[in-house]
């Protein structure tokens, strides 16, 4: 018996459990003042591995989706933006869209809890084991560009194909010319019905057209983007000037 221990470390290598090694003589001593069956100290060894082992691995597809701030929707203050649908944005934290391929569309003013909200379920997603992808717009055809000069462009949308949801920040901030409006396009119509997207703009989608300088290729991209889509409004003033008063609540 004396090898057991040095016998159980070895087996926890060799299955790359690293973490049974910590837990199993602290739950062995719990096992024994609480007598607990073979199969219970078992179960409960397994569990903390796989407990941590799960949190690691979100914790490590929240740092690769390179979100801009660490946002979760527990934090969103619906107080101060009643015109957020309490129910619905808990059903979306939940990612069944993503399983169903839809978008999300987060549309109003600066600053009023489109990032937090796009990020919030975003990191919900990752937590659930999706792989997720953050940037701006403006980033997004940056990217595609790149892609494009390299004569990569179909691989790079394949590629990111493979994540379950891209966010697509600031959709209008910036106008595109032509090139970067066809290069949007395409990654819109590449994830069409396949995966998701959210998507956050400060205009309304009767202004797309000046974003993309074309009406058809708005059109076309808004008819794919909304098919299958939530689309949530959100109204008020921003709510930044607000964050730095006593009881203002957290940023958005």
């Amino acid at each position: 018996m004396t090898g057991t221990p040095a016998q159980i470390e070895y087996y926890a290598r060799a299955l790359r459990a690293p973490r049974i090694s910590d837990s199993f003589r602290r739950l062995g001593d719990q096992a024994r003042d609480a007598g607990w069956s073979h199969e219970e100290y078992l179960a409960a060894v397994l569990s903390r591995e796989v407990s941590e082992r799960e949190a690691s691995g979100a914790a490590t597809r929240i740092k690769a989706a390179r979100f801009p701030a660490h946002k979760d929707l527990e934090e969103f203050n619906f107080e101060h933006q009643p015109s957020a649908d309490r129910n619905l944005i808990a059903h979306l934290g939940t990612g069944v869209f993503l399983s169903e391929a839809k978008n999300v569309v987060l549309l109003g003013p600066p600053g009023t809890g489109k990032t937090h909200l796009a990020v919030g379920i975003g990191i919900k997603a990752a937590k659930a084991g999706d792989r997720v992808l953050f940037d701006s717009a403006t980033g997004w055809v940056a990217r595609l560009q790149e892609a494009h000069s390299r004569g990569k462009l179909a691989q790079e949308l394949v590629k990111l194909r493979r994540y379950s949801l891209l966010v697509v920040d600031e959709v209008g901030f910036i106008p595109f010319d032509q090139d970067a409006a066809n290069l949007f396009f395409q990654l819109v119509s590449s994830r069409y019905e396949h995966t998701s997207m959210i998507l956050t703009s400060n205009l309304p989608f009767a202004r797309w057209g000046d974003v993309f300088g074309d009406l058809i290729i708005a059109s076309a991209m808004i008819d794919r983007i909304v098919h299958h889509a939530d689309v949530i409004s959100l109204k008020g003033n921003s709510y930044r000037p607000k964050k730095h008063q006593p009881g203002a609540g957290t940023a958005q």
